[in-house]
């Protein structure tokens, strides 16, 4: 495929129902929170989107449409390690338009060749010489308005180039936010919409640093381009788990039927990374573990979990309902989590180490919160939600809970029934269950019922999340990206922590490098109702023993 060549193919519901416990349908209201939606009240947010020109309903075409790109941040870690990879990867396997030409812009002295150069150790597969002449690199400022003029009649010169009916732009702010203001303002001449062509900014984390800040940047976004336009990404969102949660949950009976306080016992929803700063800590420093984990990653998968059934699975009433449980959430406060530092151990520096952290900084690593969904379907449920560096391992899941069988015919206490959703590495859901030992023995044991992707599903490639956001910008599909309403929610949830972290209010407790984290956070867990099961470990399929009866 090249560019402007033919490229034939495109890339290619949640239901509820009745039962007899009281949660497997649809609850209405939430019983108690005052910042419940209003659920026969639009936002505005949904408001513009219905009024806006994005063309997201219309079916995607990829021989009707020109489609230009630009990463803005052309030159950066994010666009050589994510976004050109993940563009590479979507034009590689034919689901971008066939008329598709991508402009780097970045003040760098650059020429397209040097830009190619540096994308191209990141790139695998196939079509990468093809992909790269489809690059071209435009230098310029990001508060200069003469220069986005010059980007806008460069891509207007494409656009005349594709001649087709109808174009599209892109716009990857693979930026710090702290430029967004200016150079979106100035990104109005190239990305005004018009009736022959669509605009969308696909803008990154952080939004803001507490829930003032955020709001400040959304009003400046909000004045320049309505709600149908803006794309904020969070990478989790995109990721195969995350995005399987919604079908495994509305589109399984059992499941829907114990999805509540009715059965569970509490959820925790784990960040883990085996390393620290490393060398990196000036930027880490100015958010910490809370604002560049917690109050997005997490937050966002716990309202995918927690959420109530949409009432279809377009976009507007899945992003309804995670706002509606967003605004359940109560506010936490210092006595609701852990919060630590790690140390040096294990030939490793500590953080206060890294010659890049302030000296004496209060920032932390590792965070253990505890959330309460204030709603009939999760009251008394506790939503743990865990993030560090420097751990004793790299993985993120999410982990449901159940409360105990009754058991009275055994003389053994059961293990508690678990659901495991590995969102990484090696994704995949198991079930923890309670069984009879193979053979003539009638001990019980606790085994998985297992489904671990690369082996249910051998030789599939998984696309990275930013290859299935990308790819959603392009379709004009908002589904999983973050909506105003929905970022102001998840924000409100930490903004009373945050500001007790930042004034030394909270203790951190020092923790080694390469550990589980601070003792405390286990100790939480436990006193939230979760139980261990002493001597279980998890076993790949893989590493099991064949057993002949």
């Amino acid at each position: 495929m090249g560019c402007g060549a033919s490229t034939p193919g495109h890339p290619p519901e949640g239901a509820a129902a009745s039962s007899t416990s009281p949660y497997a349908v649809p609850i209405s209201e939430p019983v108690s929170s005052p910042a419940a939606v209003d659920t026969k009240r639009k936002s505005s947010e949904v408001q513009q989107i219905e009024k806006g020109t994005s063309w997201s309903d219309e079916v995607f075409d990829t021989k009707r449409i020109g489609l230009v790109i630009v990463v803005l941040g052309a030159s950066g870690d994010l666009a050589k390690k994510k976004s050109f990879p993940s563009l590479h990867a979507l034009f590689a396997n034919k689901l971008l338009p066939n008329k598709v030409h991508i402009f780097g812009y970045a003040r760098s002295d650059m020429s397209d060749e040097k830009l190619r150069d540096r994308i191209k150790p990141m790139l695998k597969g196939e079509a990468i010489d093809e992909f790269l002449q489809c690059v071209t690199y435009v230098r310029g400022k990001y508060d200069a308005p003469e220069d986005f003029s010059a980007l806008n009649e460069l891509m207007q010169r494409k656009e005349t180039e594709f001649d087709c009916a109808r174009h599209g732009r892109l716009f990857y702010l693979a930026l710090p936010p702290s430029v967004y203001p200016e150079v979106c303002t100035n990104l109005k001449v190239c990305a005004d919409e018009s009736p022959v062509r669509w605009s969308r900014l696909v803008v990154e984390k952080p939004f803001g640093k507490d829930l003032a800040s955020s709001e400040e940047l959304a009003n400046t976004l909000g004045a320049l381009y309505p709600e149908s336009q803006l794309y904020r990404i969070d990478h989790y969102l995109g990721k195969e788990i995350v995005q399987n949660m919604p079908i495994l949950r509305f589109g399984n009976m059992g499941f829907m039927a114990m999805w509540s306080a009715e059965y569970i016992s509490n959820i925790q929803i784990t960040f883990k990374e085996p390393f620290g700063t490393e060398g990196r800590g000036g930027y880490f420093d100015e958010f910490g573990i809370v604002r560049d984990v917690i109050q997005n990653h997490l937050l966002q998968v716990l309202a995918v979990v927690a959420m109530e059934p949409p009432r279809s699975n377009k976009a507007e009433d899945i992003r309804d309902q995670k706002v509606k449980v967003l605004n359940c959430i109560d506010k936490v406060r210092a006595a609701d989590c852990v919060l630590g530092q790690y140390v040096g151990a294990n030939g490793k520096p500590g953080y206060l180490e890294d010659s890049t952290v302030p000296a004496g900084s209060v920032c932390p690593t590792f965070a253990s919160i505890v959330f309460r969904i204030n709603n009939d379907r999760w009251k008394g449920v506790p939503f743990i939600l865990k993030a560090g560096k420097a751990l004793d391992e790299r993985k993120c899941e999410v982990r449901i809970q159940f409360k105990e069988a009754s058991g009275h015919m055994f003389d053994t206490k059961m293990a508690r029934n678990e659901l495991v959703l590995r969102i990484q590495p090696d994704e995949g859901m198991w079930w923890k269950v309670n069984m009879k030992e193979p053979g003539m023995s009638s001990k019980m044991v606790i085994t998985e019922l297992d489904m671990t992707y690369h082996q249910r599903y051998e030789g599939l490639r998984m696309p990275d999340a930013y290859e299935r956001l990308i790819l959603d910008a392009v379709k004009g599909d908002q589904q999983y990206f973050v909506r105003r309403d929905e970022l102001r929610a998840a924000w409100a949830c930490v903004d009373d922590l945050l500001h007790e972290i930042d004034a030394g209010k909270v203790n951190l407790v020092k923790y080694p490098y390469g550990g589980r984290g601070p003792p405390g956070a286990d100790a939480l867990a436990k006193a939230e109702g979760f139980v261990r099961s002493e001597g279980y470990k998890y076993k790949k399929a893989t590493a099991r023993q064949t057993c002949h009866i």
